[in-house]
């Protein structure tokens, strides 16, 4: 089994021990824009969920840890 990290109480498997500081840059990230209520350069957060969803990978398991979906 690879590393894992919680986020928010929630386990996220990760494929290698540097996705473990990914995963966290990751959620400080959306954290702040959550507290800030900054979605720029989207119109929403919604848009902005959407667009990041995409991308896929560790972006889309912490977004899914921190409740964004």
């Amino acid at each position: 089994m690879g590393p894992q990290l919680t986020i928010n109480g929630k386990t996220i498997d990760l494929s290698a021990p540097s996705d473990v500081a990914v995963a966290q840059r990751v959620a400080a990230h959306i954290q702040r824009r959550i507290e800030e209520d900054d979605w720029r350069p989207y119109k929403s957060k919604a848009e902005a969920v959407a667009a990041w969803s995409k991308l896929g990978g560790i972006r889309v398991k912490v977004m899914d840890a921190l409740g964004l979906f």
